[in-house]
């Protein structure tokens, strides 16, 4: 029950952690389209502390960009951490009913067969 309940975490937190990575996907998806849409003579600032720094749209798009490709590296590695506790639950899963029937067979023996 301790296993399952650690792999039961283990598992929320893989799943949390995706949506996080999604929803970051998304912003940055919409930020890259929002660029799409400028106009030549529109600036783009950056946020850095607490300032706006001037930033040239063609880095701004290039800095989304490798944002966006090293998000979905990680939804990637995300979905792998899923796969990988999902196969962890089965497999103890199986062994639990493993334990179960070797247990229920054991009573039978101890107990004499169940009378019909």
């Amino acid at each position: 029950a301790v296993v399952s309940t650690q792999s039961t975490g283990e598992y929320q937190k893989f799943i949390q952690t995706r949506q996080q990575f999604d929803a970051q996907l998304n912003e940055n998806e919409l930020v890259l389209g929002e660029f799409g849409r400028l106009k030549d003579s529109a600036e783009v600032f950056k946020l850095v502390g607490p300032l706006l720094v001037k930033q040239e749209i063609p880095v701004a798009v290039s800095t989304v960009k490798k944002r966006i490709n090293f998000i979905k590296g990680e939804l990637e590695r995300c979905d792998k951490n899923i796969t990988g506790s999902e196969e962890k639950q089965a497999r103890s899963r199986e062994a639990l009913a493993k334990i179960q029937q070797q247990y229920q067979a054991k009573m039978q023996a101890a107990g004499g067969a169940p009378q019909s």
